[in-house]
């Protein structure tokens, strides 16, 4: 028996914000100092740093669950299976259903639940809840229903990452142009195929790390004062990663037995261009290897970064060929890796 993923989905919301839009934004430091570069050179130093061009925004009417119910019609129907038939509906997610122009989050019910219900399932047996889990929650998501249908609890279940971080940027912060949101969605189920997951590592880094990511005031004081946003520390999120990142893949890697030369593809998280290319040369240095050219497909240049939804939608275009240059064949083994708030990392070696 192999568990695998036999159907994936997406949405990506229509409404491009490109790197030009934000030319009129006023940015300031974090204390609410005004920063001594025009916006032109901010942006285009941002640029060159996280490779991100533009991102895309939901629209105004559809909240996180929606896109989320969106992107799980896609994989249900790919898959092509009778959805009365799913035993878990797994919902990774940061922040709940943020309404548009709201500062209030959303989570009651849970987001599962919510689209389990705008799937129209009936079947009661089909249980919907939600992980909170950083921008890993998708890949540890595919890592606990592996777990229901090797315990005999499931045999199939629908994994999705959704969010709007647009909804929860401080538009005063030069690190609200990395947000963006969109949803990705996978049936994993027991198959008679081998192959499928073949290893799996997690990791909850919270004793210095723990909040490297947080909830914090606005850059403009004067403003917003009882509203928070996500924020980050940066460049020790940078120099985490690209140490525990790395390491995390090699404990995976090594736990499934399969040599390095055989990867064919590393879909990491899309956080960062130059921060993801530092991790992936590291990782191939743990194995005194160099990085194949075409290793890491990348998605962050016209989408942003999504969080929980960067992984599953990187996924789903790639097995469209919708990502050009870049495929999967039957039998490659690629690998999974995400790291995000909490500190949590997490990596799944999949024969695709």
């Amino acid at each position: 028996m192999g568990i695998r993923i036999t159907g994936t989905g997406s949405y990506i919301p229509k409404n491009i914000e490109k790197n030009e839009d934000f030319h009129q934004h006023e940015f300031l430091n974090a204390d609410g100092s005004a920063i001594d570069y025009p916006n032109e050179v901010i942006v285009e130093k941002f640029k060159a740093i996280t490779g991100i061009v533009e991102r895309r925004y939901a629209d105004k009417n559809l909240t996180s669950s929606d896109l989320g119910f969106l992107a799980a019609q896609k994989a249900i129907d790919d898959a092509n299976i009778d959805q009365e038939e799913i035993d878990y509906i797994i919902c990774a997610h940061n922040f709940g259903d943020v309404k548009a122009d709201a500062i209030q989050s959303d989570i009651l019910p849970c987001l599962a639940s919510r689209i389990k219900h705008s799937l129209k399932i009936k079947n009661p047996r089909c249980v919907a809840y939600d992980i909170l889990f950083g921008c890993p929650g998708w890949v540890e998501g595919v890592i606990q229903a592996q777990a229901f249908i090797k315990a005999g609890m499931a045999k199939r279940c629908l994994v999705i990452g959704t969010e709007t971080l647009s909804r929860v940027v401080d538009k005063h912060d030069r690190d609200s142009m990395i947000y963006s949101d969109g949803a990705g969605a996978s049936i994993v189920e027991a198959t008679d195929d081998e192959g499928g997951i073949l290893a799996h590592e997690s990791a909850s880094f919270t004793y210095d790390e723990a909040y490297y990511l947080f909830f914090g005031n606005s850059n403009n004081k004067e403003l917003c004062k009882d509203t928070r946003y996500i924020k980050m520390h940066g460049r020790k999120i940078y120099e985490f990663a690209l140490t525990n990142v790395a390491q995390a893949m090699k404990y995976c890697l090594d736990k499934s037995g399969i040599d390095i030369s055989e990867v064919k593809k590393v879909l990491i998280h899309q956080a960062n261009e130059k921060m993801d290319e530092a991790i992936i040369k590291r990782f191939y240095r743990l194995y005194k290897a160099k990085a194949p050219e075409d290793i890491m497909p990348m998605s962050i240049h016209k989408l942003g970064n999504s969080s929980v939804a960067t992984v599953p939608t990187l996924f789903d275009l790639i097995r469209n060929n919708k990502l050009n240059d870049h495929e999967i064949n039957k039998g490659d083994v690629i690998i999974f890796a995400s790291v995000g708030a909490g500190m949590h990392i997490n990596a799944i070696v999949y024969r695709y």
